[in-house]
């Protein structure tokens, strides 16, 4: 082991630009805002319901919690006007935020950015075909609410955007595109990054993209507003052309397979602060620290597996099976005449079951896994170049290939899918399943094995890929056809969930505005009671 590790001049820029991140000030007392424990109450338990059937990452939850705020508030208030403070206090109700960690000077900055994408918004729109002002609302609307948030969260916000720079500047020359600009790989690698790395959903990329070439529309003047706007709908499909680049999903799984030493690395600088140059330089401690936080992430990977696998299974129900799971009964009853209440069991009890089984044998990193890290990152370090420069991927341009072959392909590759689900069919038919029962259990088996399959890969967000096992190409000749059914259904029904048009338009308006009078009711009598002491 080395005596010390000269650091690299990507290494070091990282370290004196996370030294000038400064916690934004509390507010005072006279300007924080504070909301009823009572309130709080009512309000969190909506949210965690709420947020149990829409399936989403911890991180994304908040924003996506702003949007939905600001979509209805929006509707009720359609010119935007004193918005600003109801947004934080609905924040602090659902302890999106700690009570009193926001006050009045966040309430003018959220007022701030409703009232600049309000006057853009009103000019887009202005004699655009319905498809055109549906995009462009959407598109504004996932900027807004990515910038109210990075806004709340300056901190968080800024070490995101530096460890996702620091990984671009260290990785883009082990990438080569074959007739692609440097600007075109550039661009398409960072939404990699973005997708892969920090898991970001459709508006954070958007927003992320859209800061890349301007500033935050926040802090834009009135006179470069003006020059912008005209400027935006196209700017706006390319940022889209960008994200939907083909590219784009091979450089994703190169940036996953060098995600964990880069994972490992931030939550170490994030821990140590400014004695982070220090322990980077020094092998020792840095194996030290390496060791002790790897060992962390794997306890809380564990756990954290369970935990999604539990929120999944509570999606999958409330969202789709609840649902057909009512309609089988009275269905086989009208075709069938009858009812197999075993078939009827199978369909509730095993898929749960599937799910836990697919969590506990899902295999966490150990040392060996935590050793190639420590190596990995002292190359990420390292003054020497040879890492950063050294080719990893060539992307090459999509050569013609043969018709017969291709032909051939496919038909082996449905074939798969013929074998997959003909032996599930042969086995339901021996316990007497009819064709609705079927059906059902094929499609709550293809959507759990989705679902288990991406919290395996979050599980194993941590682990150095060391090559394929012996036996991968056989499991994928069997489960890729039920994946590609789950993937399927799960991304085309999401776009049908009943529950959250429930929640979001026929629920949340009434109950958010009776927790509104509540709050305000308890903060009158607050107030008498102030004035009688």
């Amino acid at each position: 082991m080395a005596d010390s590790i000269a650091l690299s001049k990507f290494t070091t820029a990282l370290l004196e630009q996370f030294k000038k991140i400064k916690s934004p000030t509390a507010p005072d007392d006279l300007s924080k805002i504070s909301v009823s424990q009572t309130v709080t109450f009512f309000a969190l338990a909506y949210e965690r319901l709420r947020n149990a059937v829409e399936y989403r990452d911890a991180h994304l939850i908040r924003r996506a919690a702003i949007e939905r705020i600001l979509r209805r508030r929006m509707s009720m208030n359609p010119m935007g006007t004193n918005e600003g403070e109801n947004i934080i206090r609905e924040l602090l109700w659902a302890r999106y935020f700690p009570n009193e960690s926001l006050g009045a000077p966040h309430a003018i900055q959220i007022q701030h950015i409703i009232d600049i994408y309000k006057r853009i918004l009103d000019q887009l729109l202005i004699g655009q075909k319905t498809a055109n002002r549906i995009f462009i609302r959407q598109f504004l609307v996932h900027m807004m609410s990515s910038e109210i948030e990075e806004t709340l969260q300056p901190v968080e916000a800024k070490q995101h955007s530096l460890f996702t720079f620091f990984m671009f500047q260290v990785l883009k020359k082990k990438i080569k595109i074959e007739k692609v600009t440097e600007e075109e790989k550039n661009a398409s690698f960072f939404v990699a990054i973005e997708k892969g790395y920090n898991q970001s959903d459709i508006a954070y990329l958007r927003y992320h993209l859209f800061t890349l070439s301007e500033k935050p529309l926040s802090q834009q003047t009135e006179q470069q507003i003006d020059v912008l706007i005209p400027k935006l709908p196209n700017l706006f499909h390319k940022i889209d052309s960008i994200i939907n680049n083909p590219n784009t999903d091979r450089l994703r799984r190169f940036v996953n397979f060098h995600k964990p030493p880069f994972l490992i690395l931030a939550d170490l600088v994030q821990r140590r602060g400014i004695e982070a140059k220090d322990i980077l330089a020094n092998p020792e401690l840095l194996l030290n620290d390496v060791d002790q936080i790897c060992r962390e992430k794997y306890s809380a990977s564990q756990s954290r597996l369970q935990t999604l696998a539990l929120k999944a299974i509570v999606y999958i129900f409330i969202t789709k099976m609840l649902l057909a799971i009512i309609l089988e009964y009275p269905i086989s009853l009208l075709i069938y005449g009858e009812v197999n209440y075993f078939s009827l069991i199978v369909n509730t009890v095993i898929p749960p079951l599937l799910m836990f089984l697919i969590a506990t044998f899902t295999k966490i990193p150990d040392a060996k896994n935590t050793k190639r890290i420590y190596q990995r990152i002292v190359e990420i370090l390292d003054s020497d170049n040879e890492f950063e420069t050294t080719l990893s991927l060539v992307t090459k341009e999509n050569k013609v290939q043969n018709p017969s072959r291709i032909f051939v392909f496919t038909i082996f590759y449905s074939i798969t899918f013929f074998i997959t689900f003909g032996l599930i069919n042969a086995l339901l038919s021996i316990f007497g399943f009819n064709a609705i029962s079927k059906l059902l259990f094929m499609f709550f088996v293809s959507v759990v094995t989705f679902f288990a399959y991406r919290i395996r890969q979050t599980a194993k967000q941590y682990q150095l890929p060391e090559g394929e096992a012996v036996f991968r190409p056989f499991t994928d000749f069997f489960f890729m056809p039920i994946l590609s059914v789950g993937k399927f259904l799960s991304r085309s029904l999401s776009h049908l969930n009943f529950i959250t048009f429930i929640f979001d338009f026929i629920i949340e308006a009434p109950f958010k505005m009776i927790i509104e009078v509540i709050e305000e009711w308890i903060s009158f009598v607050r107030q008498k009671r102030d004035e009688i002491v």
